[in-house]
């Protein structure tokens, strides 16, 4: 019988790492109250995170979706009455300047299907008062909040806005009277988290070596290496990063490995980083695919058949 082979994507690696209650609640701590243990990840319980809604307006109606190149995990406090939601960016090349716009669909579409679920228990006027009736709810009626953070795993620092007013041009003297959305952004490359999580304080390290550019490719595999046999980092840790910088995991290969060898996971990475970069700056300027594969075994030293692999992995995503 043939062996089935299990091959996992970046996000579904980082889905699951993000998916652990013990992770979850320590990268929370961190952000919302610098370290400090006040979420507990035994209170948390996990939320379906395929809700869609539709927005609507006149003529037009947008629906609202979680976008391919993010991952999003949904857990609801049952201390707090509080929905956390972790959206993570994949991409290593690009910065969202629309974050603040997009994070307020996201959450609005929580609250809408709050809403709508609510609503659905008042089909007739019976025991309402006509302005809850009209309102689809009762003036007693509360929704659960949510807090949502952003954790981006580019290389570059992120420029873009953090809140609806860096998106928007507004004369100072109206400044005060247009509401504003902030968001709650970790970069991966550099932040000054409070983590008690020893596999979260692992995969920030890194990720930070990873993605320093100051640093040549030399330089950061050995700081890699040295840390991940130094600190005996967990393999799902390791997965996690190579989920975090794109690089492809067969897990099967990984699980017969049983001890993963970092240096092999670092070189794959970078070499797929440097092809995907290769290939993206082949089609920017208009070459033909079988250019591109002369500048994949030229510059990485690869056969053609493992170039034409590289085509395959990112070419279509990157057109």
């Amino acid at each position: 019988m043939a062996k089935k082979t299990q091959d996992l994507k970046p996000d579904t690696v980082l889905k699951n790492y993000w998916s652990g209650n013990e992770q979850f609640a320590d990268l929370f701590n961190a952000v919302l109250f610098e370290g400090k243990q006040v979420i507990r990840p035994e209170e948390l319980e996990d939320v379906d995170t395929e809700e869609s809604s539709v927005l609507e307006h006149k003529d037009y109606a947008e629906s609202i979706r979680a976008s391919r190149d993010n991952i999003k995990v949904s857990k609801r406090s049952t201390a707090f009455g509080v929905e956390l939601v972790m959206l993570g960016m994949e991409s290593q090349e690009h910065i969202h300047y629309a974050m603040p716009m997009r994070i307020m669909g996201y959450d609005y579409g929580t609250y809408k299907k709050q809403y709508d679920s609510n609503a659905k228990k008042y089909q007739t006027a019976k025991g309402l008062e006509e302005d809850e009736y009209l309102s689809g709810m009762k003036k007693t009626d509360r929704f659960t909040p949510v807090i949502t953070i952003v954790v981006y795993y580019g290389e570059k620092p992120w420029d873009g806005a953090v809140s609806l007013h860096g998106m928007l041009n507004i004369p100072e003297e109206m400044k005060e009277f247009v509401n504003d959305y902030k968001i709650l952004l970790v970069e991966a490359r550099e932040n000054s988290l409070t983590l008690h999580n020893m596999k979260n304080v692992a995969f920030f390290n890194l990720m930070k070596v990873i993605l320093d550019k100051s640093l040549s490719r030399d330089e950061a595999r050995k700081k890699v290496i040295d840390y991940a046999r130094e600190h005996k980092v967990d393999k799902s840790v390791i997965m996690t990063v190579a989920g975090a910088t794109n690089c492809k995991i067969d897990y099967n290969a990984l699980s017969e490995k049983g001890d993963f060898d970092m240096c092999t996971l670092f070189d794959e990475i970078a070499k797929e980083n440097e092809a995907k970069g290769i290939i993206e700056t082949g089609l920017d300027f208009g070459l033909s695919e079988n250019d591109i594969l002369k500048r994949l075994q030229e510059k990485l030293n690869l056969s053609l058949q493992m170039a034409q692999e590289y085509i395959k992995m990112f070419g279509k995503q990157t057109v």
